[in-house]
């Protein structure tokens, strides 16, 4: 007998019994839709009363064929035969669905409940069938895992993005135009060089170019430099700069823009110091080009650093130390030795500072100006006056196409370079110091921008508690008030404040996201590290390619492909956190690889050779020893759902209104001290979350101590 396939199949007739099979208008636990007639209605019947009150045929094949697996359960050994004839059976049915919700009629159907589930327990009763004919040697749980991660990856990322690819080529009547898409690509409102030149504007496609280059040459430089301070000086202020590494994660993308707004607006702080002092007239040089790059430079300097900081502390000291050894200075050995095993790091932190600021929305939003970029231009092309989405397709595609690039770029170059500076031979531990020419220039560096940085921090929380800036500075929590005010009414707490409703909507979906995005990441990392399959390699990229992703690209195709049947998700919270577990996906990827590289593969041979399962032996041996890697996929996938904006945008709705959207909406009526108040809520409550994870599961202590190395005087020659 066997029980898996049984419980499978019955749990998919209990919802092709239950639940309706197309999509409906209302929620099954709404009133509307029982008033509307909930099941017993034709839009909102069952698979089974679709047969058998509304005569649809085609409902008797997936019923059949459940029926049909429930027998084959009983079966102790089934024949070979057997059970490729319920393989074919299975990929029959659902065929069968897709095709009925394709050909009913004009109006093409949308999937329900009821047909979802039946769907999923399809393809779970085909992979459990395809273990049992003995391909490729593996359980139910490995097969199962393997072809949903790459069932998802292809309709949630490669679907969506294809989609893209046709809208490009759509015009607004609906007819294929190869010459408009091409009109459009081809324009000098994309691709003009006249900023270059001093005549013009230049196009959003080279503005983003230019400006991703300036954002990625600045972040690497204050990266490396604040890598360098930490690990190669002793500055007794090594705790704040942790906290200013971690504060710009924790903040929304537009909140660095509206600091900057308050210090370097037409009504700025500092603005208002030099007017007064010089005379000077305010002007809006914040507002292009080069405020967005501050803004950018502000937000992804840490990334850098938190990037850069590893490849620093991972050179081996030997190699400066033999480097010393041979009478080379410290300048000479940081030149020389210590900069070339580098380059990779370095690479690697340019590259993906260069696809961030590619990405970016919040920033150019706020401090844009006259200068769009391509993650604002798709945003206006959809919601402007003139909604054009075949430009808003062609954009996104220019978009993809250059983040692309780089990743690929990035993977290629990377992945063929090694720079082995960790082996067996122990040494001190003690890193080089930096000679004084060299800290000079680190301190420079750094510590006018670590001041720089914390007036920031300081600006978006004095901006919360101001009546109005730039007119009347009066301290007062009117804003904090008008966003969560709380009150008392006969039924309990009434949640007042205007800010409640997107803020326990953001909570609540980021909550129902994180562990959902977490599982799918650690579960692809176990399939990468501990099974071996034809593919791997593109599998692993596949899995990658959403981060490259940019998140104005993922809203507009989800809004192209979820839009209608027979997938129709938009306006729901469910497109949300479909959303955030696809975005943020690789992060729990890579993080899970990198732990479970570290657990000895006999712990799972030793499980498996007593009879476990690679479920049992996923669940109780390995899942316990990555406990760190689980919080830390959990903690990052909740704070990036409730940071994210350029996907979010364009998904949220009356019923789903998220943080980001909600505030940004602020800033566009000019409501800057709501919008910081918010803002400073949502940084106090994510600070709160990695604190107590911080607290709770400590710090991991390496072999290495993080210490510099004592230089003693250089001899003098006789």
């Amino acid at each position: 007998m066997n029980r898996s396939l049984q419980l499978i199949a019955m749990l998919g007739l209990a919802a092709y019994c239950l639940l309706p099979w197309y999509g409906v208008e209302y929620g099954i636990f709404e009133r509307d839709w029982i008033d509307a007639g909930g099941l017993l209605s034709e839009a909102g019947a069952s698979g089974l009363l679709r047969l058998v009150l509304f005569r649809d045929a085609a409902m008797a094949i997936p019923a059949a064929v459940l029926l049909f697996l429930v027998a084959v359960g009983f079966i102790r050994q089934a024949s070979r035969p057997l059970l490729l004839f319920s393989l074919a059976a299975t990929i029959l049915a659902l065929a069968a669905i897709v095709i009925d919700a394709f050909a009913g009629g004009t109006i093409i159907r949308s999937l329900g409940y009821g047909a979802t589930i039946v769907m999923t327990m399809l393809f779970l009763s085909a992979t459990h069938l395809w273990s049992r004919l003995g391909r490729d040697n593996r359980d139910a749980f490995v097969v199962s895992s393997i072809a949903g991660v790459c069932t998802l990856i292809v309709l949630f990322v490669f679907y969506p993005i294809a989609q893209i690819l046709v809208q490009a080529f759509v015009d607004r009547q609906g007819a294929f135009s190869l010459p408009g898409a091409l009109h459009i690509a081809m324009g000098g409102d994309i691709w003009s060089v006249g900023c270059i030149a001093g005549k013009s504007r230049c196009g959003v496609a080279i503005n983003s170019i230019i400006l991703g280059l300036l954002t990625a040459t600045s972040t690497t430089i204050l990266g490396l430099a604040f890598a360098l301070l930490m690990s190669r000086t002793r500055f007794p202020g090594k705790p704040l700069l942790r906290a200013l590494a971690v504060l710009p994660i924790i903040t929304p993308p537009f909140v660095i823009g509206l600091a900057l707004i308050l210090l370097f607006g037409r009504a700025g702080f500092v603005t208002d110091i030099m007017s007064g002092l010089l005379g000077l007239e305010a002007s809006r040089w914040l507002y292009g080009l080069w405020g967005i790059w501050l803004g950018q430079t502000l937000a992804f300097t840490p990334i850098a650093f938190l990037v850069l900081t590893g490849v620093v502390q991972g050179i081996s000291p030997s190699l400066e130390e033999a480097s010393q050894t041979l009478r080379a200075d410290l300048s000479s050995t940081l030149r020389t030795v210590s900069l070339p095993l580098m380059k990779p790091g370095i690479a690697n932190a340019f590259l993906l500072a260069f696809i961030e600021s590619l990405a970016d929305f919040g920033n150019p939003v706020v401090l844009g100006g006259g200068d769009n970029v391509l993650s604002t231009e798709i945003y206006f092309a959809i919601v402007g006056a003139q909604a054009n989405m075949m430009r808003a397709a062609v954009l996104s595609l220019i978009l993809l196409v250059l983040t692309l690039t780089v990743f690929i770029v990035q993977k290629r170059w990377l992945g063929r370079t090694n720079f082995t500076t960790i082996t067996g031979k122990a040494d001190n531990g003690a890193n080089s110091m930096l000679s004084t020419g060299h800290k000079a220039i680190v301190y420079g560096l750094t510590l006018p921008w670590m001041v720089f940085t914390t007036t920031i921090y300081v600006m978006v929380f004095y901006g919360g508690v101001v009546r109005l800036w730039g007119q009347d500075h009066t301290l007062t929590f009117a804003h904090y008030r008008e966003a969560f005010d709380i009150g008392w009414s006969d039924g309990g707490i009434w949640w007042k404040g205007a800010a409640w409703d997107s803020f326990w909507t953001t909570i609540s979906i980021s909550a129902i996201a994180a562990p959902l995005t977490a599982a799918l990441g650690l579960l692809t990392a176990w399939l990468l590290v501990r099974q071996k399959f034809a593919g791997r390699s593109t599998f692993e990229f596949l899995t990658m390619l959403s981060f490259a992703v940019p998140g104005t690209v993922v809203g507009v195709s989800y809004i192209l492909a979820f839009n209608s049947a027979p997938i129709e998700l938009t306006g729901t919270g469910t497109i949300l956190v479909l959303c955030f577990i696809f975005r943020n996906m690789p992060v729990g990827v890579r993080g899970g690889v990198a732990a479970m590289k570290q657990l000895d593969a006999s712990l799972d041979e030793a499980s498996l050779t007593l009879g476990a399962n690679s479920f049992k032996t996923l669940r109780h041996v390995v899942l316990p020893l990555m406990r760190p890697a689980i919080v830390s996929a959990v903690a990052y996938s909740f704070i990036r759902a409730i940071t994210s904006v350029s996907a979010v945008i364009f998904l949220v709705g009356a019923d789903h209104n998220m943080a980001t959207a909600y505030i940004i909406g602020l800033v566009e009526n000019g409501s800057y001290g709501l919008a910081i108040a918010y803002s400073t809520v949502l940084i106090v409550v994510m600070l709160i979350v990695v604190t107590v994870l911080q607290l709770a599961f400590g710090k991991r202590r390496l072999r290495r101590e993080d210490r510099v190395g004592y230089q003693p005087p250089r001899p003098v020659a006789a």
